[in-house]
């Protein structure tokens, strides 16, 4: 009877290492953008309320 010894520490650990990589994989695709993405958006959303600002009448 000779069966391959686990360590059950160095097994737990490995597990919870891959919940947690998994976890933040998800939160990345959920959350995550890249810098160049960040910057687009704010750029866009800066442009758009120029564009409005200079179109509003002086009352």
């Amino acid at each position: 009877m000779t069966g391959k010894l686990i360590n059950l520490r160095q097994k737990r650990k490995q597990v919870e290492r891959t919940q947690k990589r998994t976890a933040a994989d998800q939160n990345a695709a959920l959350h995550g953008r890249s810098k160049a993405e960040k910057t687009l958006q704010q750029t866009q959303a800066s442009q758009v309320s120029r564009a409005l600002d200079g179109h509003k009448r002086d009352v």
